[in-house]
């Protein structure tokens, strides 16, 4: 029985970026741009080309040359960017290359006087194809007609008659408007190109609850803050220079196994209970808790947001407290043990007590159309991003489903997945649709660590996870942010900050909130559990933040991710990259310098590698720090010195000579 045939006239192999073999999109957001590579060759002498095309959301192909990056490989690369976002696709072309062949076969015989006259006219006869079977302007036309009619002026030198063949003007036409023989296509890969936020943006977290919240002085008793209160927050975030607002969940809070202070097994009447235990009489998910006003007030936030450029992030917590709604309308969606009693939420050794998890084996369909509904309630009241708490606890097919229904109506929609878990989940997640991912960032700590870690997500993964990191959260606070103090904190904002492209402050940040519950990684009185009143007129590190967004705006080649390049430093300590991006006849190149154990000064020797920052190997350059406003002259081999008496990191825009 013969088998069906499999490869192209042309053989064109290993195409990438892929998605799971193809089956999930390649990702990229406008303008963002990306290599694709392929392996193309043929048998025998005969030269061959390679083209990507692309194939916008209507329809129309855009031919772009490839470069054979590695002859001996047959290795092919061409960089590439999509000017709208939707549902692109690509695929590479191989084919034979006649005038190529030509050239190469002529250059040969007519320079050792072999077959001169014949090598002339097969030149000039491949020269006829290309103005016959290929479109072309009466302009372009007439370059490779006058080159046809001079290699066969036999009253000229045969030199200058092939001359006449191989001009920049001929080849450069050639290049543009090749003529392609067996044009053989490679496999038609998905690509989705989104719109910026999904790679780039400041995001803010903030309870808010605690946003105007105060003690009563007649009563004693903590008052809630509002949605209203919370707006007044907004113009001081967006003068950080922040682009999200994330709203911890918003809903009723059950009372039934509400917990206390500090993760208390028992509340208090005072106590507000955690904000992720979802669900109490006055309502769901749909609903907003009454203490933080009306759903007028929450499009007044959001229209509040919008007017300081700030778009709202809300977390779906798919989390319920036993007196949610849907414990006793919905049983089925819950998992009963076998006393009878629902099964609450557990992560050895921690115990969620005050929430029930939801089993979404038992009635599918339902449970999805019900959250399918929530989910465009707050659509409908202007939320543009959810950030899900712990998407890995549900079944993949779940979110591939609900991403994509709401990418039908809604593509501006982002999903941001807490998945503080195993790399194949994690990356999994975000083959199935999540634009963004919190990582592993927060536990990264030594140069091997970082360095490692930042290559691979800047790597080959780039295709389709994008990491959204964060110093700290409400869950968490590491060791070396509760040993450090304001220099170990500025470092971690501003690696965060530039290692890639979105990062996340929660707020208390800028206050160096560094006491930890004993025992635990979290801030001590944790405000998952109880309301914060913060003192925003002290000193803090809003100002050291605002400078970093300042940056980060200015510069757009911190917005990318797959530009991330690493240096060398003589001390361990010293962790040196950088970015590049060409903005339409300029560069911009922006080095970073950061001293990972910044309570201690230390001084040392980088050494730079020119080539990734668009220079020459014995080139100079102003190199313009960004937070001090110093100026060096630098080289390839620098020394600084980093340290709590001047400041934990560089970041210095290169300035050519």
């Amino acid at each position: 029985m013969r088998m069906p045939q499999r490869s192209g006239r042309i053989p064109v192999v290993d195409v990438k970026p892929v998605v799971d073999d193809g089956d999930r999109p390649a990702k990229s957001v406008v303008d963002e741009e990306f290599e694709i590579t392929a392996t193309v060759f043929r048998e025998g002498h005969h030269a061959v080309n390679a083209t990507a095309v692309l194939t916008d959301p209507a329809g129309r192909e855009h031919h772009r040359p490839m470069t054979r990056v590695n002859a001996g490989l047959d290795a092919w690369a061409v960089t590439v960017s999509a000017d709208r976002p939707g549902r692109w696709s690509y695929r590479v072309e191989g084919w034979s290359d006649p005038y190529g062949t030509w050239h190469h076969d002529a250059v040969i015989k007519v320079g050792a006087q072999v077959d001169t006259e014949l090598m002339l006219e097969e030149g000039a006869r491949v020269l006829q194809r290309a103005v016959a079977e290929v479109d072309r302007t009466a302009e372009q036309a007439a370059t490779l007609r006058d080159a046809i009619d001079r290699l066969r002026d036999t009253r000229s030198a045969p030199e200058v008659r092939l001359g006449a063949g191989l001009t920049h003007a001929v080849q450069d036409e050639l290049a543009a408007r090749p003529l392609r023989d067996f044009v053989s296509a490679g496999p038609e890969r998905p690509w989705l190109v989104e719109r910026d936020r999904a790679l780039y943006g400041a995001w803010y977290e903030i309870f808010p609850r605690s946003e105007g919240a105060h003690v009563d002085e007649t009563t004693g008793r903590w008052v809630s803050g509002t949605m209203r209160t919370a707006a007044d927050r907004l113009t001081a975030i967006a003068g950080m220079g922040f682009d999200v607002v994330y709203l911890t969940p918003v809903h009723p809070i059950g009372r039934i196994n509400r917990k206390g202070r500090n993760n208390a097994l028992r509340a208090t009447d005072q106590d507000p209970g955690s904000p992720y235990g979802i669900g109490s009489a006055e309502g769901g998910h749909d609903t907003l808790h009454p203490d933080l006003g009306t759903f007028a007030d929450f499009d007044a936030f959001v229209a509040r947001a919008r007017e300081l450029g700030l778009e709202v992030a809300l977390d779906l917590a798919l989390n319920c407290a036993p007196d949610h709604p849907w414990v006793s309308a919905h049983p089925e969606w819950f998992t009963t043990r076998a006393d009878g009693s629902i099964a609450y939420a557990e992560n050895p050794p921690k115990k969620y007590q005050d929430i029930y998890p939801l089993d979404f084996d038992n009635d599918p369909d339902a449970l999805y159309a019900e959250i399918r509904r929530i989910v465009q309630v707050w659509i409908d009241h202007g939320v543009t991003i959810f950030r899900v708490d712990n998407p890995h606890t549900k079944p993949l097919a779940f979110w591939d489903r609900l991403i994509d229904d709401v990418a039908t109506d809604h593509p501006e929609i982002i999903w941001l997945a807490e998945a503080f878990t195993r790399p194949p989940m994690m990356h999994n997640l975000a083959r199935i649709g999540f634009q963004q991912s919190y990582t592993y960032y927060t536990w990264r700590h030594t140069k091997a660590e970082l360095e490692e870690y930042c290559t691979e997500l800047a790597g080959p993964a780039a295709a389709y996870m994008r990491p959204n990191f964060w110093p700290t959260t409400h869950d968490i606070l590491t060791p070396f942010l509760q040993r450090s103090g304001p220099a170990g904190w500025k470092m971690r904002a501003a690696l965060a900050a530039t290692l890639v492209p979105s990062y996340g402050i929660y707020t208390g940040y800028e206050l160096i909130e560094n006491v930890a519950r004993p025992g635990a990684e979290e801030q001590i009185d944790n405000e998952k559990y109880e309301y914060k009143h913060r003192r925003w007129d002290q000193p803090s590190l809003a100002p050291y933040l605002t400078r970093i967004n300042e940056i980060r705006r200015a510069h757009p080649a911190l917005h990318w991710l797959r530009n991330l390049r690493f240096h060398s430093a003589d001390d361990d300590n010293i962790l040196v990259f950088s970015k590049a991006r060409r903005i339409y006849d300029r560069d911009d190149v922006v080095i970073v310098v950061a001293n990972l154990e910044p309570s201690q000064t230390r001084d040392t020797w980088i050494h730079l590698t020119m080539h990734d920052l668009g220079l020459g190997p014995h080139d100079g350059f102003v190199a313009h720090d960004l937070i001090t406003g110093q100026h060096w002259n630098w080289s390839a081999h620098n020394f600084v010195r980093l340290g709590p008496e001047t400041e934990p990191v560089h970041i210095v825009h290169v300035q050519p000579h």
